[in-house]
C-alpha cells in the first residue's frame, strides 16, 4: 500500500478563498470503477478497502487538510457568489513537474451548498468518469477521473438514485470565476491569487514586462485551443459559465454535456439552456465572453491607470477572432486533409458543413468515412462536393493527408444513447469504457458503438445538482 503524499499550497492563500472541512461519511462505500492506469501515473497503490474509505471521504489521508473552495461566476450571464457546494479538495499530488488537485465530488454539504444536499447520484458521476476519460483519449485537455465510489445512501433528483463520490484529478480548480471572486474581495486578494496562479501554472510569465497582460493572452490561447478541440469531435459542454472555465485550459465539469450526432451548429442538449446560449456553434463566442470577464477582473493588475488597463486588455482580446479562425481552419483542414488554409479550402469547409446540416449527416461518421476516402453521401449536391474535395486532395502527398485525417477524426465517440445505457448497466459501462480508450483505432466496432440512434427527439441532459 502506498498512500499519496499531498501538499496544500492553496491554503497559503487567505482563508476567504476556502473553508477547511472534512468530507461527510457515506454508508457502505464500494468501488464501482477504479482507474488503475491513472493511479499508477500518480504513484497511488492502495488495496480495494483503502480505496473505498479514502476516496469516499470516510477516512482522511494522513497529513491532509481537506477544504472546499470559494469562487464566483457568471451563470448564463448573471454574476453569482458560488463555491464548492458538493466537493472537497483533499490536497495536491506531484506528478513529474506538475501539481494536481485530488478532489472528492459528491462528498456532502459545505458552506457554499446554497440549500443543496452536497451529494451526487451514481449516474451523473459515471457520466463524468466516462466522458472525461473519453476526452483524455481523444487527446483533448481535461480533468481526469480516478474512481467512482457507490454508497447505499439515497440521493433524490428526478427520482431516487444511489449516492456516489467521484475522485477528480485536475491541474488545479482555479477558474475564471475564482478571479471574479478575488476581484470582488479586493486588490490584495486579487494580487495574491494572481501570483499563486502564475507560480503554479505560468512561471514563464514572471519575467514578462506585463505579466497580467501575458496571462490574459495565454489563458485566451488555451481556451481557444480547447474549444476548437471540442468542435473537432462534436462535443457540447452545455454549461460554459465562468465558474466552469479552468485557468489551466482543461475541460472541467461534465454535467449536461453531450456529443452531436446529426450536425447542427444550433444544437443544444442541456435542459437548462433554454435559449441556446451554449449551443454547439455558440461555444466560440461564449469562450470570448468568458475571457472578457477574466480581463475585467484583472484590470487593476494590468495597469494602475484604469483607462490604460482597459485599452491593453481590449487590444489583447481583439486578437481572439483571428486566433480562433486560424486555429479552427487548421483543425478543419486536418479533418479534411487539406494542406492549404486558403479561401478555396475555407469555402470547401463551409459548403460541407452546410450540406451536413441540410441533410442531417452524422458529424463523426462523415469525417471518418472521408478519412477512409469513402463517399458518405447520396444527394447530387453532396456528391458534387465529394468529387471536388477528392480532386483537391489528389494533388497532395497521400501519406501526409491520411496521417492528418486519421489523427483528427475519431472512429468512435461517447454516443449519447450508449452513455445512457452505460450509466445504468455495469457491463455496458465497461464495454463502452474499453472502446473509448482507443477512439482513433481503425478497426471494426459493433455498429452500436459507431452509429447514432434513429432519432434523438426529446433527448436532454441534466446538471445533476
Amino acid at each position: 500500500m502506498t498512500l499519496p503524499t499531498l501538499s496544500r499550497s492553496y491554503l497559503e492563500l487567505d482563508d476567504v478563498f476556502y473553508t477547511s472541512q472534512a468530507p461527510h461519511p457515506v454508508m457502505e462505500p464500494r468501488v464501482y470503477v477504479y482507474n488503475g492506469k491513472l493511479a499508477n501515473q500518480l504513484n497511488i497503490d492502495l488495496e480495494e478497502s483503502e480505496i473505498e474509505y479514502y476516496f469516499s471521504g470516510n477516512k482522511i489521508i494522513p497529513g491532509t487538510v481537506p477544504f472546499a473552495q470559494a469562487y464566483a461566476g457568471h451563470q448564463f450571464g448573471h454574476f453569482t457568489m458560488l463555491g464548492d457546494g458538493r466537493a472537497i479538495i483533499l490536497g495536491e499530488i506531484r506528478c513529474k513537474d506538475d501539481l494536481y488537485d485530488i478532489q472528492l465530488k459528491g462528498s456532502g454539504r459545505t458552506p457554499y451548498s446554497r440549500g443543496g444536499d452536497g451529494r451526487a447520484t451514481l449516474p451523473t458521476m459515471l457520466r463524468e468518469y466516462l466522458v472525461s476519460e473519453a476526452m483524455h483519449h481523444l487527446k483533448i485537455p481535461t480533468t481526469r477521473s480516478l474512481c467512482v465510489i457507490v454508497s447505499s445512501d439515497s440521493v433524490y433528483r428526478e427520482k431516487k438514485e444511489s449516492g456516489s463520490v467521484l475522485t477528480r484529478i485536475a491541474k488545479s480548480h482555479i477558474r475564471i470565476g475564482t478571479f471574479e471572486y478575488a476581484a470582488f474581495l479586493g486588490l490584495r486578494q486579487l494580487r495574491q491569487l494572481f501570483n499563486y496562479t502564475i507560480e503554479r501554472h505560468y512561471p514563464e510569465l514572471t519575467t514578462h514586462a506585463n505579466p497580467a497582460q501575458a496571462f490574459l493572452r495565454e489563458v485566451m490561447r488555451r481556451q481557444i485551443n480547447l474549444v476548437v478541440n471540442w468542435m473537432r469531435v462534436g462535443f457540447i459542454h452545455g454549461v460554459m459559465n465562468t465558474d466552469n472555465t479552468s485557468i489551466s485550459g482543461e475541460t472541467i465539469d461534465f454535467g449536461p454535456c453531450a456529443f452531436i450526432n446529426a450536425y447542427d451548429d444550433e444544437k443544444v442538449y442541456s435542459s437548462i439552456d433554454t435559449y441556446g446560449r451554449y449551443s454547439f456553434g455558440n461555444q466560440p463566442s461564449m469562450a470570448k465572453w468568458n475571457i472578457e470577464m477574466l480581463a475585467d477582473s484583472i484590470l487593476p493588475l494590468i495597469d494602475d491607470d484604469k483607462k490604460k488597463a482597459f485599452n491593453v486588455a481590449k487590444e489583447a482580446i481583439s486578437e481572439f477572432d483571428d486566433i480562433f479562425d486560424d486555429t479552427y481552419m487548421e483543425m478543419m483542414g486536418n479533418k479534411l486533409g487539406l494542406v492549404k488554409k486558403d479561401a478555396e479550402s475555407k469555402k470547401m469547409i463551409g459548403e460541407l458543413l452546410g450540406l451536413m446540416k441540410k441533410y442531417q449527416r452524422d458529424y463523426t461518421n462523415v469525417f471518418f468515412k472521408l478519412s477512409e476516402k469513402e463517399n458518405p453521401f447520396t444527394h447530387e449536391d453532396e456528391i458534387d462536393w465529394f468529387k471536388s474535395w477528392k480532386a483537391m486532395i489528389s494533388k497532395q502527398d497521400p501519406e501526409n493527408t491520411e496521417k492528418k485525417m486519421r489523427s483528427a477524426n475519431p472512429v468512435v465517440i461517447p454516443r449519447n444513447h450508449r452513455v445512457e445505457k452505460a450509466i445504468r448497466d455495469r457491463s455496458e459501462f465497461q464495454d463502452l469504457l474499453r472502446v473509448l480508450e482507443n477512439p482513433y483505432d481503425n478497426i471494426k466496432y459493433d455498429e452500436e458503438f459507431q452509429n447514432p440512434p434513429e432519432s434523438e427527439d426529446g433527448y436532454m441532459t441534466f446538471c445533476g445538482t
